[in-house]
């Protein structure tokens, strides 16, 4: 004989307005887990912007003014430059500045020389740069008596024939006839030695 108990209905107007609350509940759930991806969105722009206009921009700057004031490491090009100055001081100076001398040495240059070859009939032509050196003054003497030396080149080179530079050593006899026709021409011993850098057959 139990007794039934007996549990108030629910009025109407409960329900509705439960379902209300946990409507408000789950709606302010959902802006809450939207709030850090809306955080991010407006503050990246703002952050970058920061970093950019504090951070970078003014060591930029700062790198610019250094390479402008000319500051900026060199080094390794200017210690080199210092070692070779006083390298020219000493003993070892000396003998760099001897290795130096033979890339350029005094003298003086015959450039594009053109001749026809003697028994071609004007249809064969041998074309010959060099340089001729030996005294220490040859450039001046050169230069003073160079219409007459032109006038020996040409002679003794449109002398030769196909056949002459065909011979074996026929650069080497070529040197030495030019040496001894330039000597005759000066007069006395100026030029020692004569230096090939173009030698054209055609």
């Amino acid at each position: 004989m139990s007794e039934k108990k007996h549990e108030p209905a629910p009025e109407k107007g409960a329900a509705p307005a439960a379902a209300d609350a946990a409507g408000a509940a789950a709606g302010g759930g959902g802006i809450k887990a939207l709030l850090p991806a809306i955080l991010a969105i407006v503050l990246a722009p703002a952050v970058t912007w920061a970093v950019a206009t504090f951070v970078i921009l003014p060591k930029f700057r700062a790198s610019l003014a250094l390479a402008a004031a000319g500051e900026l490491p060199l080094p390794p090009k200017e210690e080199p430059k210092a070692e070779k100055a006083g390298g020219h001081g000493g003993g070892g100076g000396a003998h760099g500045g001897g290795k130096e001398k033979p890339a350029e040495p005094a003298g003086f240059k015959f450039e594009n020389v053109v001749v026809n070859l003697s028994g071609t009939m004007g249809t064969r032509y041998l074309k010959v740069s060099f340089l001729v050196t030996g005294a220490a003054n040859i450039k001046e003497l050169f230069d003073a008596a160079k219409p007459q030396l032109t006038d020996v080149t040409l002679g003794v080179l449109s002398s030769l024939t196909l056949a002459d530079l065909e011979e074996s050593g026929a650069k080497n006899i070529i040197r030495e006839r030019l040496l001894a026709a330039y000597n005759q021409a000066l007069g006395k011993k100026t030029a020692e030695n004569l230096f090939f850098s173009e030698f054209v057959v055609q």
